[in-house]
C-alpha cells in the first residue's frame, strides 16, 4: 500500500519521544504548546480511508482535469523593446550580478531584479 511508505514512528518509538520530551502523551504536548483558543477537537474522522499509489494518482488525475486552462499571462518579458547592449552585458549577461553560492534560476532572477533596482535607483537620482 502507498500509506504503507508512509507512516512515522512505531509506539516504541512515540513512547520514547515523549519520554524525552517530558509529557505522558501526545493530548498532553498539544495542551502544553498550542493555546486552547485554537485547539480543534473535531477529530479526524471525516479523512477518507488510506488509497494505494494507483488511487491516489487517479484520484488527483481526476481532479487535475477538472482545471480550466486559460492562457498564461505570466510575465515572460516585453519582447518588442530593445535593451540596450551596454545594459545587457553589464547588468543582464554579468555574472557578478548572479547569486553565487547556487546557478539555480530563482537567484539569477533575483541578481536580475537587484541589477535593474540599482539601475532605475541611479537614473532617477
Amino acid at each position: 500500500m502507498f500509506a504503507d511508505r508512509h507512516i512515522g514512528p512505531d509506539s516504541a518509538e512515540l513512547s520514547r519521544i515523549l519520554d524525552v520530551i517530558g509529557v505522558g502523551s501526545f493530548d498532553e504536548l498539544i495542551g502544553k504548546a498550542v493555546p486552547a483558543t485554537i485547539v480543534d477537537r473535531s477529530g479526524l474522522d471525516s479523512l477518507p480511508a488510506p488509497a494505494s499509489e494507483q488511487q491516489a494518482l487517479a484520484e488527483l488525475t481526476d481532479l487535475a482535469a477538472r482545471n480550466t486552462v486559460a492562457v498564461s499571462m505570466i510575465g515572460q518579458g516585453y519582447y518588442d523593446t530593445i535593451t540596450p547592449a551596454v545594459l545587457v552585458r553589464n547588468i543582464v549577461e554579468n555574472p557578478a550580478w548572479y547569486t553565487a553560492y547556487t546557478p539555480y534560476q530563482p537567484e539569477i532572477s533575483q541578481g536580475r531584479l537587484e541589477a535593474l533596482l540599482n539601475f532605475q535607483t541611479m537614473v532617477s537620482d
